[in-house]
C-alpha cells in the first residue's frame, strides 16, 4: 500500500529561460566590460579553516570600504564594530601588496603572485583575492568553450567552461595540451551569473565565487552579496554591499599605503633568519 503526499507550492513555478552559447558569452562578457571601478561600504565575514585542517574560526562580521579600479588597484579598509578603529588596511597594485595590522604592530608587503599557506589561515587573506572576485575579465575571443546544463536542488543552470592552452609553443598543433581556465555559472531563473569558478594550471581550483542578490545601481546591474571561497589558502569571505558608486575616477593617491610609524615590517616570501641555510665554515688558514 503506498501513500502520496501533495505538497503544496511556495509559489508559481519558475519561467526557466534559454539561452545559446554566443549569447551566454556576450552577456558575461557585457557585464565584463560595465564595471570599470567600484567605491563600496560592506560588511565582511571572515571564516577561516576547514574540517580537513581541523579547525574552523569564524570572525566577526566587520564593516568594510573597498576602492578598487581596474586593472588590478584595490584598497580595502575593515573597521572595528561600534569603535570604528581600523582592523586593517590592504592595498594591492596587481603586482605587490602590503597590508597595515595596527592591532599587532605589524605592515606586512610582498608579491601579489605569492602562494605559500600560512598555518594561520587569517594570514591567506590577500587583496588581490578580492579584485578577481570584483572585476571580470571579458572571454577572450579565441577561447574555446562548452557550454551545458545542470542543476542544485531545485535551480538549474546554464555553465560555460573556458579552455586555455597550457603550452603556447604547441599551439595550433596536435600536441598542444589544454586546461580549465574558469567555469561561469548562469541562473536560468533569469540568466544573471550565479558562480564563477577559477583555475589554476593542473585543474587546481583557484577560487570559487558565488553572486547573488542582482540589483542596479545607477546604471550598472551588480550583486548585493559575493561569497569568495579559496580552497588553497583555507578561508571563506563573505562580502555584502549596503552602498556603491561604479565607473568613477579614483585617483591614484587613494592606493597609497605607507608603513606606520613604529610598525614592524614583514617581508612576506622571506626565509626568516633561523630558516636560512647556514653559510658553510672555512678553516683559518696558517
Amino acid at each position: 500500500m503506498s501513500h502520496t503526499t501533495v505538497v503544496k507550492p511556495s509559489g508559481p513555478p519558475t519561467q526557466l529561460q534559454t539561452a545559446t552559447k554566443p549569447e551566454l558569452i556576450a552577456r558575461f562578457n557585457q557585464q565584463a566590460d560595465a564595471v570599470t571601478s567600484l567605491n563600496a561600504t560592506v560588511t565582511m565575514a571572515l571564516t577561516a579553516g576547514s574540517a580537513y585542517t581541523g579547525v574552523i574560526k569564524q570572525y566577526h562580521e566587520v564593516k568594510a570600504f573597498i576602492l578598487a579600479q581596474k586593472p588590478s588597484s584595490i584598497r580595502v579598509i575593515g573597521q572595528a564594530p561600534v569603535v570604528g578603529t581600523n582592523i586593517f588596511d590592504m592595498v594591492s597594485d596587481g603586482e605587490t601588496f602590503s597590508i597595515s595590522i595596527p592591532s599587532q604592530n605589524k605592515f606586512l608587503t610582498g608579491p601579489a603572485n605569492l602562494e605559500r599557506p600560512s598555518a594561520k589561515p587569517i594570514e591567506n587573506l590577500r587583496p588581490q583575492h578580492l579584485t578577481g572576485a570584483i572585476f571580470w575579465e571579458p572571454i577572450p575571443t579565441k577561447s574555446p568553450v562548452l557550454m551545458e546544463e545542470a542543476s542544485d536542488g531545485a535551480s538549474r543552470y546554464y555553465i560555460l567552461t573556458v579552455i586555455r592552452r597550457t603550452d603556447k609553443s604547441g599551439a595550433g598543433t596536435e600536441d598542444a595540451d589544454w586546461d580549465i581556465a574558469q567555469k561561469i555559472w548562469f541562473d536560468r531563473a533569469d540568466l544573471s551569473v550565479a558562480r564563477r569558478q577559477t583555475y589554476d594550471p593542473g585543474g587546481k581550483l583557484a577560487s570559487d565565487v558565488s553572486y547573488s542578490g542582482w540589483e542596479t545601481f545607477g546604471a550598472v546591474r551588480y550583486p548585493r552579496q559575493i561569497a569568495l571561497t579559496r580552497p588553497g589558502n583555507d578561508y571563506k569571505l563573505q562580502i555584502g554591499i549596503t552602498k556603491a558608486a561604479f565607473n568613477e575616477t579614483i585617483s591614484a593617491d587613494r592606493f597609497l599605503l605607507r608603513q606606520p610609524p613604529g610598525a614592524e615590517l614583514v617581508n612576506v616570501g622571506e626565509e626568516p633568519e633561523q630558516m636560512k641555510p647556514a653559510e658553510p665554515k672555512t678553516e683559518p688558514k696558517n
